[in-house]
Order: C-alpha cells, then structure tokens, then sequence
C-alpha cells in the first residue's frame, strides 16, 4: 500500500531531525513526505532541508500565515498546506507531528493492518513518554484511541469523514466520525512511539476551556461533558481544571457556538460515549 505523509512543524529544531531520522529509516518507505515549515523562527527550516536535499520523497512547503502557535486549528491548517501539494495516488494518509520517534517497522505494520483489514479506517500505535530515565505510556488518552502526533488514515475513510477539521478536537472528531460511518479504529498497542515533547507541555491552562467548548462542539451535551470534565480533573487533580472544561462548555452552549457535527452524528457519539462509560464502570465494579 502507498502512503504520504504530512508533518507540520512549528520551532521544532530539538527534535524534528530525530523524528525524520526515524521516517527515512522504515522498512517500508513513504511514497511522499511534505514538511510544512509553520512559521518558525529556529533551525527547524534549515533542517529539514538538510533532508530534502538528502531524500528525493521529501519536500518543504512554507507557511506564514499567523505568529501564534495555537493548538488545533494551527496544526490543521498546516497539514492542509502540504496536502493541497500532494497528488491522489496513495492509499493511506498520514499526519505526523515533528516530536516523535517511530519504530523502523512502524509502517510496514500498519499498512499491514490496513490491507488485511479493509473496515479498518484509521490506524495507529501507542505514545511513550520519558520519566526518570524510563519510556512510560503517556496515559491521556484510552488505548483505544489513536493519537494525533501518529494518525494514519485510509483515503476513503478520510475523505467520508471530511478530512480534518480546522478546529481544536480535530483528533477526537475524527475517530468518532470514522466510527459513525462504519470504520474501525485500530490501535496496535506494540507499536510504540517517542512522543519527546509530551502533551500539554507548551500550552497554557486557558486550554482547559477551550476543550470544554470542544465537548458542546461535539455534541456531548450535559451529563457526558460534566463525567468528561470530572474525569479529566481527578487525573490532574485539580477542581480549577473541571471548573475550566465546564465554563468553556457552558459558554459555547450560551452562544451557540457552530457544532462540528450533525444531529444525526451527535446523536451516535452520545450513545458512544455512554456506552464506554457504562463498559468503564461495570470494569470498575468487578463485573
């Protein structure tokens, strides 16, 4: 199977070499890799040149379009400048951040996956994070989900779903999305990427809101945003942190800030939800 991938990169000249290092070194190489340049001020662009002029599959592409790094939209946006380069002749699509390490085998396997599963619509490993020396899985995300920094997706998947959304929550809408049309998401949990700058690290708490408006966004509503934003809070310990997600979500619902989805589709991620929820309590209860 042919896949391209996508990597945009803001001031990523810490770790974006080791990150194409690990690209160039798989077993099964890209077809296509383009680079976006988001504006940075560091060595990030003198970098990947260095691999350009190494590497024929990979291009560059420059984006200029605002000063601010901001999670979600920003990345989508950046993704979409190296996309619009790119030609129709692939099978997978991919969206990689510029902090990460790959397995060598990494793509060999999920394009396995892919090709021996044809319900399989999105596909992924695990993120590991370094703590005291030791790689640990970075564990704000269920691990049946996959993550944003390593997401590859089939070409009739992403483009049923309407590509990626130029919002924060893109990484969960899509899998949702995916999972209302009929596809799979599949993690396959040997598969273990680097993640060298972990999530949350460059963001401000401000954040925490704006993923509360995420949850109205995505049509949650009451009951499933509050156990969302609980949740959430008891793993950061922080009662400001709950109180953030439910004011973000409150302000979007006093709006009425645009959803990210449809009636229909709202209407099955609500039963999705509280399906895992009921799946995690039952577990939690023993039974």
């Amino acid at each position: 199977m042919l896949y391209y991938i996508i990597i945009p990169a803001h001031n990523e000249a810490d770790f974006i070499k080791m990150t194409l290092t690990s690209v160039v070194q798989q077993t099964l190489l890209p077809k296509k890799v383009v680079v976006v340049n988001d504006n940075s001020s560091d060595d990030t662009e003198s970098i990947i040149d260095a691999f350009v002029q190494q590497h024929s599959f990979i291009t560059k592409v420059n984006t200029n379009a605002q000063n601010e790094h901001i999670p979600g939209s920003k990345v989508v946006e950046a993704f979409y400048k190296g996309f619009e380069i790119l030609d129709e002749n692939f099978d997978i699509v991919v969206k990689l951040d510029a902090d990460i390490i790959l397995p060598t085998h990494y793509f060999e396997t999920i394009c396995n996956h892919f090709e021996k599963s044809p319900k399989i619509g999105i596909a992924g490993g695990l993120a590991y994070i370094e703590k005291n020396g030791e790689w640990i899985y970075e564990s704000i995300a269920d691990k049946n989900h996959v993550r944003g920094p390593f997401k590859a997706y089939r070409k009739t998947c992403f483009e049923q779903i309407g590509g990626l959304q130029k919002s924060l929550g893109w990484d969960t809408a899509d899998v949702l999305l995916a999972r209302f049309y009929g596809w799979n998401v599949f993690v396959d949990e040997s598969l273990h990427v680097k993640h060298l700058k972990p999530t949350g690290n460059a963001y401000k708490e401000k954040v925490h809101r704006n993923h509360g408006m995420v949850f109205y966004k995505l049509g949650y509503g009451f009951w499933i945003s509050l156990i969302a934003a609980l949740k959430i809070a008891l793993k950061k310990k922080s009662f400001k942190v709950f109180s953030a997600y439910m004011n973000g979500y409150f302000s979007a619902k006093n709006i009425k800030t645009e959803k990210m989805v449809n009636l229909e589709q709202a209407k099955f991620i609500r039963s999705y939800r509280r399906t895992q929820i009921a799946q995690k309590l039952k577990g939690f209860l023993g039974f």
